[in-house]
């Protein structure tokens, strides 16, 4: 089994975001991390949005991040939205010319692995891939040994005075 290379840059997409569930991400992040064209993302991205994986928002102030909590994301629900086909072989398909179709026990076999490798998939999450995994945020170049995580920002309100 071979997931494409869409579907790969997706997932990636999904673990990103998964691992910045604090704020929104742009696109350009992304592609600079992955090395990814922008251009090519976005078409991934806007598929992730249309799916519901992913909300995002154009603009100042815009990015994108989780639809819903990575534990409702299951990476079997994933591949079989967003790879574009799941049959192994010519045969899977509604007009095989292959001459063995009607004797052929292949076939069998190949669809329980597939069956198997989707099952394994929906026993995992995005949340279980990423968690609150350190190492996993320092790979992404989120957080580093020496400083921990995104900076924040403290903003106070002018004109208010203490006991207000």
């Amino acid at each position: 089994m071979n997931i494409t290379q869409h579907t790969d840059y997706a997932l990636r997409v999904l673990m990103y975001l998964g691992a910045c569930p604090e704020r929104r991400v742009t696109i350009k992040e992304v592609a600079e991390r992955f090395d990814i064209s922008r251009s090519h993302l976005m078409k991934i991205v806007t598929e992730l949005v249309g799916k519901g994986f992913i909300d995002g928002a154009r603009g100042k102030g815009g990015g994108m991040k989780l639809a819903r909590p990575a534990i409702e994301i299951g990476l079997g629900d994933v591949v079989r939205q967003i790879e574009p086909s799941l049959a192994l072989v010519e045969c899977f398909g509604t007009k095989s010319h292959c001459l063995l179709d009607p004797a052929c026990r292949l076939k069998g076999v190949l669809d329980g692995a597939l069956r198997a490798f989707l099952s394994a998939l929906d026993g995992v999450s995005l949340a279980d891939l990423v968690g609150d995994d350190a190492c996993l945020r320092e790979a992404l170049g989120l957080e580093g040994p020496d400083r921990s995580g995104w900076p924040v920002m403290i903003l106070r309100q002018e004109g208010r005075r203490a006991g207000e």
